[in-house]
């Protein structure tokens, strides 16, 4: 009997051990990794033929490039550290501004976007040439996307794929949700695509609005903050180009200094970065 228990558990226990080596069923790819996030803030940054390899790749170089230019000049190769670090930073924050000031310009734009579809739309222009006369009459930060896409509708007459390229074009929430709109329209018919549109431009103008007055009274609050981070470096700046805090900094004790310094730095930049953080819309209608 004691031999037949034996048994049972050890193949009770091999069996969970093998269940955990049974391949599963195939994972689909990720719509929300890196490497699709980056794409979308680089289109939004206005530069749509950069892909993430180029911008890690140029942010190494600079980062390379300010190293042995600074342990030139300071003679100090953890304080060259700590500003090369700082400068690959330098292409990715970029790229973040451009795209949170073009992000706030298109927030402006998208109700008059809204506006001439509905319009468009009331006056009985077949949807094709409804999104085709925005690249005439449109927001002047939005026509070049919707020319090519009249283009691209004239060249194939798929009205599906021409909106798939228009949502790559505009990486935007918005967007995508004025597309799917349009694509249902035309798929299954409807007569509320004026009223959909109309009361998607009123909530639109209504967070612009909101969003605004917030934006203007933490503006400070975030400078401030930005300010009180990059002054410590600036002062280490000015202090390295003396050979006495270079051979201070060369040191084991330095170095600690240096890494606890930026630690800090990192930890409340990105604490008030939270903090201060507005609610963003996620694609979630790619």
């Amino acid at each position: 009997m004691g031999v037949v228990v034996g048994f049972l558990l050890g193949a009770g226990l091999f069996c969970v051990w093998w269940s955990f080596w049974v391949p599963g069923p195939p994972r689909e790819r990720r719509a929300d990794g890196w490497v699709v996030r980056t794409q979308d803030l680089l289109v939004q940054a206005g530069a749509p033929s950069v892909s993430p390899g180029a911008l890690v790749a140029t942010s190494a170089g600079v980062g390379v490039v300010v190293l042995l230019v600074s342990a030139v000049l300071v003679r100090s190769v953890t304080i060259a550290t700590c500003f090369a670090a700082i400068a690959a930073l330098a292409p990715t924050l970029l790229v973040h501004s451009r795209a949170r000031r073009r992000r706030a310009r298109l927030r402006d734009a998208w109700p008059e976007v809204l506006d001439h579809l509905a319009s468009g739309v009331r006056a009985g222009l077949p949807l094709p040439e409804a999104v085709g006369q925005l690249g005439e009459r449109g927001p002047v930060e939005l026509r070049d996307p919707f020319t090519r896409f009249a283009h691209d509708y004239r060249a194939s007459g798929r009205f599906g794929d021409c909106l798939d390229r228009l949502k790559e074009r505009l990486a935007d929430p918005v967007a995508d949700r004025i597309v799917e709109a349009l694509r249902l329209t035309r798929d299954v018919g409807g007569t509320d695509l004026g009223r959909l549109l109309r009361t998607l431009s009123t909530f639109l103008r209504e967070d612009a609005r909101t969003r605004g007055e917030l934006e203007a009274r933490q503006s400070w609050t975030v400078n401030g903050a930005r300010l009180a981070v990059a002054g410590p470096w600036v002062v280490l700046g000015f202090l390295a180009t003396r050979p006495e805090t270079a051979a201070a900094y060369n040191s084991l004790t330095g170095a600690l200094v240096l890494g606890a310094g930026a630690a800090c730095s990192v930890a409340a930049y990105r604490l008030m970065l939270r903090i201060g953080r507005l609610p963003e819309e996620e694609r979630v209608l790619r």
